[in-house]
């Protein structure tokens, strides 16, 4: 257990936190002076676990290697690739505790070295006929479209693939230090057509899954559910994957909660952080698997 005294050495003692939010923010801290970054601040006083700005923005100082930089400028700072995308600016520059951040870190070498991916995700499924074809970012095949969930849903990581031949994809939603409190979206009557369709879902089921910590999840499930069923798409099979450290307990619980509605019908799966970082240093990704275990798990 972090000690208050420790936690205020490093301004990051936050009312509010829990023990993994307490730890994860002191991890956060700790890789900042390391870096010798410099301190952001929140409410007029120095957090450490933030980044100054404008600094944070202009060197992208909390993205971890060239590539990740990279891929960042490409994907969240380019008008065109960006639009219709939700990247928060200035969140995803100086919050060293955002999700969207660890979406980069972890996957934004994988999109530049497709074979290193492959290798990765084949091991992640126990699929050696796998081969990655793309990896993308905050991607939604229609955001309001009608076809799909009709709402702004979207995945933090969507991983197009081949396996036996077939066309498949996990769309991926990452968690680091969050609490599963979220908002609850207007229901709309379009999650329940393809609920139905998908039929994965326990039919007592379904007011827990219109009730927080479940409904971000469901909704997640009912993209992948909605792009699989879309007539004019050529994927055989999709799979939601939920992405979180095993410290992360209220997570887990959320995890295992929902595992409880579903059927053997459902393409779910929950990957911890720790498994994802094993797969990839296990074929070979290099040194930058090990600064993100460092960073994000100590």
């Amino acid at each position: 257990m972090v000690s208050e005294e420790e936690l205020a050495q490093y301004d990051v003692l936050v009312a509010g936190d829990n023990e993994w939010q307490r730890e994860a923010r002191l991890l956060q801290a700790h890789w900042r002076e390391r870096h010798f970054l410099p301190v952001g601040l929140h409410g007029g006083r120095p957090l450490g676990s933030r980044l100054a700005m404008p600094f944070a923005k202009e060197r992208l100082a909390t993205f971890m290697t060239p590539t990740v930089q990279d891929v960042v400028l490409a994907e969240v700072l380019d008008s065109v690739k960006s639009a219709g995308k939700v990247f928060e600016d200035p969140r995803i520059f100086d919050n060293l505790l955002t999700s969207q951040a660890l979406c980069f870190n972890l996957f934004g070498e994988l999109q530049r070295d497709l074979g290193l991916a492959s290798r990765a995700v084949a091991r992640l499924l126990n699929d050696p006929t796998l081969e990655v074809t793309a990896v993308e970012f905050e991607y939604s095949p229609g955001r309001s479209d009608p076809r799909f969930t009709a709402d702004q849903s979207a995945f933090d990581v969507f991983i197009d693939y081949t396996s036996r031949d077939d066309r498949r994809f996990l769309g991926i939603e990452v968690k680091y230090a969050e609490t599963m409190g979220g908002k609850v979206a207007r229901h709309r009557a379009r999650y329940d057509e393809v609920a139905h369709a998908m039929g994965c879902f326990v039919p007592e089921s379904f007011a827990r899954l219109r009730q927080k910590p479940l409904e971000q999840l469901w909704r997640n499930h009912l993209l992948v559910g909605s792009l699989v069923l879309d007539p004019t798409s050529d994927f055989e099979e999709g799979t939601f994957v939920l992405l979180y450290p095993a410290r992360n307990l209220i997570v887990q619980r959320a995890a295992e909660l929902y595992r409880t509605c579903l059927n053997e019908k459902a393409m779910f799966t929950a990957w911890s952080l720790e498994s994802v970082l094993d797969a990839l240093a296990s074929v070979g990704a290099g040194p930058w698997v090990q600064a993100v275990t460092d960073r994000y798990l100590g």
